[in-house]
């Protein structure tokens, strides 16, 4: 098989790469402490915008599945968050002005904060007690330099990929098994 410049094969294996060399990076930050945060949490909402909204959508069902209580922030049903309680963002700009108003609200009423970003300096990662750094281009970086993909695409993909591994290490701390988990599936579907 001969891969063209363009074939969805050469694009899987660039974008396999930049996750590689992402993944790599991040691993070597303390990401236990953000694991611990949220598994002390008496709740964790979750907040994010766009395609990094929906990746944080797929860690608060696997969170959700480990029997924590968790909202996603918008939802009709979100109560108020207050002492206790954790917000976890994602924000590959740091400065998406609902998330940043979620978390000063969110800090203003005792919540711990921890985000998710691409710039630990922005308003998110300075209101934010916990900070994951991915290095990947903010959504606006067209330069290529970060990242080869479309906008924001490498964020949100780590997201997925973060969002899966904290759930991976908090289930196998539980000890609880698949069956154990199994029952909190959604069954109306």
């Amino acid at each position: 098989m001969t891969e063209t410049p363009t074939s969805v094969a050469t694009s899987l294996r660039s974008i396999e790469s930049e996750l590689r060399a992402t993944v790599d990076t991040i691993a070597q930050h303390d990401l236990d402490s953000f694991a611990d945060a949220l598994s002390k949490a008496d709740r964790v909402f979750v907040y994010g915008a766009g395609r990094s909204g929906l990746a944080l959508q797929m860690t608060a069902m696997r969170l959700m599945h480990l029997g924590l209580t968790v909202h996603v922030v918008g939802e009709t049903t979100t109560p108020a968050a207050g002492p206790g309680d954790v917000l976890l963002t994602a924000s590959g700009s740091g400065t998406t002005a609902s998330i940043v108003r979620a978390a000063e609200t969110a800090k203003s009423a005792g919540s711990l904060v921890v985000a998710i970003t691409t710039a630990t300096d922005s308003p998110l990662g300075q209101l934010s007690a916990e900070v994951l750094v991915v290095p990947a281009a903010a959504k606006l970086d067209r330069s290529g330099t970060a990242s080869a993909q479309y906008a924001g695409s490498l964020f949100e993909q780590t997201v997925v990929l973060l969002g899966d591994a904290l759930f991976d290490a908090l289930w196998k701390r539980s000890g609880l098994t698949a069956d154990d988990i199994w029952p909190r599936h959604a069954n109306l579907e």
